[in-house]
């Protein structure tokens, strides 16, 4: 009998570095005022919705997102490492205005040839998908028919959503943009995907944060 399994892939909610343009990867902070309210407002958009497994990164930004937007389902959130940010060594941290001054060509390659993309101590975008895709699959894999609901950061949620549209890593940041609680949805019926939600901020209440 054909499964569709489906996917809801979502960003967390803004957070105290992403108002000051800090680079975050593996470092952490906490989500403000606005991004604890783009939780609410996705998982009381999400209120109907079954979810039979939740996943997240293991970072707190994506943790609580993910424990707003549950509510009060008796889900397990699972912690996964694999679903974190992209690490990005010496630049965690420091504000994207400092990191054009020291290393330009490196920023430039993080947006526009992030197949190039390295600096000290950091993860290249190939490692960050091969850990993100292959776990995913496994746990889709593993799950048929089940309702997933998936918490992540912005690098990763890019990087999934080219493996199901078979979009190159050179137009990786191609619209559209990814912006806090984002919601992704992809449906799978015998591993092919269905892209039903992509990126999509309707739940959002305010111009604020867009």
């Amino acid at each position: 009998m054909t499964q569709t399994t489906t996917i809801y892939l979502v960003r967390h909610g803004q957070t105290e570095w992403n108002v000051q343009h800090r680079f975050q990867g593996h470092k952490d902070s906490p989500l403000t005022e606005l991004g604890i309210q783009q939780a609410e407002w996705l998982g009381d958009a999400l209120k109907e919705d079954n979810f039979d497994l939740i996943y997240s990164s293991t970072s707190n930004r994506a943790y609580h997102t993910a424990d707003i937007i549950r509510g009060g389902r008796n889900v397990p959130i699972t912690a996964c490492e694999e679903f974190r940010e992209i690490n990005l060594g010496v630049w965690e941290g420091q504000t994207q205005e400092r990191i054009a001054e020291l290393y330009p060509q490196q920023l430039d390659h993080f947006w526009n040839h992030p197949e190039l993309f390295s600096v000290q101590d950091s993860e290249t975008f190939n490692e960050v998908r091969e850990r993100t895709v292959n776990k995913l699959v496994d746990i889709v894999g593993s799950n048929p028919g089940a309702s997933i609901l998936l918490v992540t950061h912005t690098v990763v949620v890019k990087l999934l959503m080219a493996y199901f549209e078979g979009r190159s890593m050179d137009r990786l940041w191609d619209l559209p943009y990814i912006h806090p609680t984002c919601l992704s949805k992809i449906e799978l019926t015998d591993e092919v995907p269905s892209i039903i939600l992509h990126g999509d901020v309707s739940h959002y209440r305010e111009e604020q944060g867009v």
